[in-house]
């Protein structure tokens, strides 16, 4: 008798067959390989002690899927110059991983490191000052003087003083007292020991800022000593105040010394802040306790007003302060803009202040433009200055040139501002579609790093050869490397910048939201069988921010899995001038759709995509279009994939950390007044009306949503209540909630699960 028992049957995850599971596997090790491809994060230069030559250091970042977090590590050049105009780059073999550092800071002399690790928990943050040899010192500072650092790029700021024996920094204020109860009852004085017979109350609740900041505390500046580690924070800030974008003021013999800071004010509510550059703010500046390196401590007595200073009272918004070399020009963006608007981002304008060469603090400082908000850009000619950015030191040596990136359509360019005369100049090549990102300079050479849709990034040298003129070179590197089955792939390809005539301009109320705006098409080098490839339409989000014409990791994926890509910058992104960017609030849900809609028909009518063959895909506003799209143009789309999607204003303004962004967006600038924290009934009917569930009756176009569970900008039930309604009216329906991601779903593994899933979610309807 035969006793063998028949094979258990395979089991498949749930919703899959076996076709789907070989589509899963066969994507996954395509898409890990462009997962794998380094990313640069910020760059550094240091002269060589010889004097010949220069060295460099690049952090770079890798994503690790099975930690579920960024692979951090440091590769180090050499810069030597060979002839005019040409230099060499000697790589070191291999990199460094940088195991639980959470940033690095060189000294102004670039003699000193600091590095600082934040413990992500209740340790203390550890700060480590290196030197080129050997760790220096090593200090321990417990959460009962500060909490983590913050290195989030918005109020991140760790600055060295000159004489680099102070650091200035951001940091979480301690955790404020609570009250302790036991068995009969609350416990007076409290106690500060862990005890099995008490515990710890909540106390009032204190409110953060939003999407990226839950349960972080309210950041504040402190000072410490390089030598000693002593730590004091910065004294004559209101409680009101959030400090951020630290940096130390020129030092003035004979007196205290001075940082400058960001200050965001909060009387009522800390609404959203990150992407939000719509919240008032002001430059600083407060005085710093003299240090006493005999006493080893701070002089808390020292005679003086330490009160801190508002020096821009004169406009609604000041950020990213730097001062010019000779300590005559404070320098800082203003996003005033978008305070005066009400829309989250917007054309940004650059300030100066004389800085007053004994020291003496005023807030009658004088704040002097330089470059002014543009409305209306001629053709071809600067739009504006928008999600400007400064290195740490952005000046050239002739003291008053600044270089740094900024978006000039659909592109990220790199300009130069002479701070003295205004005068503004395009430095990366006026004829190429790529985008460009400052890292440091060399000298007065620049490093860039140059990417494109199809291109990995490259580094490159700009060496000025005259006024205006700049030469570029390759750098060989090994930094973004791709296995050859990416590089070969990414050579089928290819990219260009398409501009869309607006379809009605007798609607357009001013003369730039008139003109073109523009979409960058990626396609497959040669036409297959004479037929196009089936085509993704992605739209960003914001919806005033920009897809730009750098290299995605995502995006290349999908299109080297047989895509066309149409990436459409509809009015209202970044980059061609305000009053384009200032017609598209209160007329969301129409104008962005209908710009979305002429970009696809735009490429019909040119052939180069079918109509039977188009997929979407969005997130957050890019959702809210993606979702309008399917029930405005039911015909339109075999698939869909909405990323935290906005679908119901009147339900999100109720929960999401920026409810006045439904009042502006829904009602244009005069929304701004209008806001509450108390919605009419005429507001929620408003809201509604322009909300993609008031069209899902028409929806029949399957959809994959996307949904972070600790979504605070688009909170989960939005996405999760217009799913479930397209399921109840049977369409075809994915739901996937990533438990411990935010708005962005930005982790390693949460990123990766959905961009295999939106891969083979287009693949099994866009055959």
């Amino acid at each position: 008798m035969d006793s063998a028992k028949p094979a258990p049957e395979k089991e498949l995850p749930l919703g899959l067959d076996a076709a789907t599971e070989e589509e899963y596997e066969s994507q996954s090790k395509l898409l890990k390989e462009f997962t794998d491809i380094s990313t640069i994060d910020k760059a550094w230069i240091f002269q060589s002690n010889g004097g010949i030559g220069s060295q460099a250091m690049f952090s770079i970042s890798q994503p690790n899927i099975l930690a579920n977090k960024k692979r951090k590590f440091m590769l180090s050049t050499n810069i030597s110059e060979e002839s005019t105009n040409r230099v060499n780059f000697q790589w070191a073999p291999f990199p460094v991983e940088m195991t639980g550092v959470s940033t690095i800071v060189p000294s102004p002399s670039g003699s000193k490191l600091l590095v600082i690790r934040n413990s992500g928990n209740e340790s203390p943050s550890q700060f480590e000052i290196w030197s080129p040899s050997q760790l220096e010192k090593e200090f321990q500072i417990p959460q009962s003087v500060h909490g983590s650092v913050y290195i989030d790029g918005w109020f991140e700021g760790i600055s060295w003083n000159s004489d680099e024996s102070l650091v200035a920094y951001v940091a979480e204020e301690p955790s404020p007292s609570k009250p302790t109860f036991d068995d009969l009852g609350y416990k007076k004085g409290g106690s500060k020991d862990k005890d099995c017979g008490s515990w710890k109350g909540q106390g009032e609740w204190q409110e953060g800022w939003g999407e990226s900041y839950a349960g972080k505390r309210q950041p504040a500046l402190f000072v410490m000593s390089v030598n000693s580690g002593k730590v004091q924070p910065i004294k004559g800030i209101p409680k009101s105040l959030s400090a951020g974008q630290v940096v130390w003021a020129p030092a003035v013999d004979g007196t205290h010394q001075v940082v400058v800071f960001v200050g965001w004010s909060a009387e009522l509510r800390k609404l959203g802040m990150i992407y939000c550059y719509n919240r008032p703010c002001a430059l600083y500046a407060v005085k710093v306790p003299l240090y006493k390196p005999e006493a080893n401590e701070f002089d808390l007595d020292s005679t003086g007003d330490f009160t801190a200073v508002n020096l821009t009272q004169s406009i609604s918004s000041a950020l990213s302060p730097r001062f010019s070399p000779d300590g005559k020009y404070l320098v800082f963006i203003s996003a005033k803009s978008s305070v005066d608007s009400g829309a989250h981002c917007a054309t940004e304008s650059l300030h100066k202040i004389e800085w007053p060469a004994d020291g003496k603090i005023s807030s009658s400082l004088k704040v002097i433009d330089v470059i002014p908000v543009v409305n209306s850009p001629e053709d071809g000619q600067f739009p504006g200055l928008y999600n400007s950015s400064f290195i740490s030191n952005p000046w050239l040596s002739d003291g008053y040139t600044m270089i740094f990136s900024s978006i000039w359509h659909s592109c990220q360019v790199l300009l130069s501002v002479n701070v003295s005369s205004g005068e503004i100049l395009r430095i990366s090549p006026s004829d190429s579609n790529f985008s460009w990102e400052l890292l440091m300079f060399d000298g007065d050479n620049v490093i860039a790093v140059c990417s494109s849709p199809v291109d990995l990034p490259e580094i490159k040298y700009g060496c000025l050869v005259e006024k205006a003129t700049w030469s570029w070179s390759n750098v060989s590197s090994p930094i973004s490397k791709c296995s050859e089955k990416v590089k070969s792939l990414l050579s089928s390809r290819q990219f260009s910048i398409l501009k869309i005539p607006v379809r009605d301009v007798s609607d357009c109320l001013t003369k730039g939201a008139a003109k073109p705006f523009e979409a960058i098409f990626v396609s497959s080098s040669s036409m297959k069988n004479d037929a196009p490839d089936p085509l993704i339409v992605i739209i960003h989000g914001g919806p005033h921010a920009v897809s730009l014409s750098s290299f995605s990791k995502t995006s290349a994926f999908l299109s080297s899995i047989g895509y066309s890509l149409l990436i459409v910058n509809y009015r209202g992104s970044l980059g061609f001038g305000e009053e384009a960017l200032q017609s598209l609030p209160g007329n969301v849900g129409s104008q962005d759709v209908s710009d979305v809609l002429t970009a696809i028909d735009h490429v019909i009518d040119n052939g180069l995509a079918s109509s039977s063959k188009i997929a979407v895909i969005g997130g957050s506003h890019g959702g809210f279009l993606t979702t309008h799209l399917i029930g405005q143009a039911p015909d339109k789309f075999v698939a869909a994939v909405a990323r935290n999607p906005v679908c119901n204003l009147a339900s999100m303004v109720g929960v999401t950390d920026i409810p006045d962004w439904c009042f502006v967006e829904a009602y244009g600038s005069k929304g701004k007044s209008m806001y509450t924290e108390a919605t009419l009934a005429e507001h929620l009917s408003h809201f509604y009306s322009k909300s993609p569930i008031s069209h899902l009756s028409k929806v029949k176009t399957p959809t994959l949503f996307l949904l972070g569970a600790h979504d605070l900008r688009v909170p989960v039930s939005n996405g999760l209540q217009y799913a479930r309604a397209l399921k109840e009216k049977g369409v075809e329906t994915k739901i996937i909630v990533f438990p411990n991601d935010i708005h962005p779903i930005d982790k390693p593994q949460s990123e990766f699960e959905s961009f295999l899933n939106i891969g083979v979610w287009f693949k099994k309807y866009c055959k």
